[in-house]
């Protein structure tokens, strides 16, 4: 059996062993299962973990998540200020972004992030796929939304399908 099946097997078996089966109890569970099998998973003759890479990107998965709570927060602020702010101050637009070579989830994953994100929604790609278009509530500082994205979005997905 994989990691992850032994991940859930122990995350459930904790949850029935606490009593209720709530979603909470699985997640706590889950996180507890992880730590468990981080340390006891057995190490081949090399010393290494065979299970290393699945750790690895289930902290990164939470990590991105993290990430992504900490976006979702800041956009619904920004919106929020929009709200209350005189709508002759937005300058709504549409901004191509340059993209890395993708895979299609990967692709679908970003677009997916962005349109989630409030005030920006993702509307095509290119044809050759080097570009993405958004369009932003406030695109008054282009090359800025560009680096964010860059930088945080597809920066961060790469790493987590990667």
């Amino acid at each position: 059996m994989t990691i992850f099946v032994w991940n859930i097997l122990l995350a459930l078996a904790w949850a029935i062993a606490l009593g209720p089966l709530t979603t909470t109890n699985i997640v706590i569970g889950f996180v507890v299962a992880f730590f468990a099998l981080r340390v006891f998973w057995p190490r081949d003759a090399a010393g290494g973990n065979e299970g290393l890479r699945y750790f690895d990107k289930v902290l990164e998965a939470a990590r991105f998540a993290g990430f992504f709570g900490v976006e979702l927060t800041r956009a619904n602020l920004t919106m929020a200020r929009y709200t209350i702010s005189p709508l002759s101050q937005l300058k709504p637009g549409i901004v191509a972004i340059p993209l890395e070579e993708m895979t299609d989830t990967e692709l679908t994953m970003l677009a997916n992030l962005i349109t989630l994100t409030p005030g920006t929604l993702s509307l095509d790609v290119s044809a050759d796929r080097t570009h993405l278009f958004v369009h932003c509530m406030d695109a008054s500082d282009p090359d800025g939304i560009r680096r964010d994205i860059k930088a945080g979005f597809e920066r961060r997905v790469l790493e987590l399908w990667r």
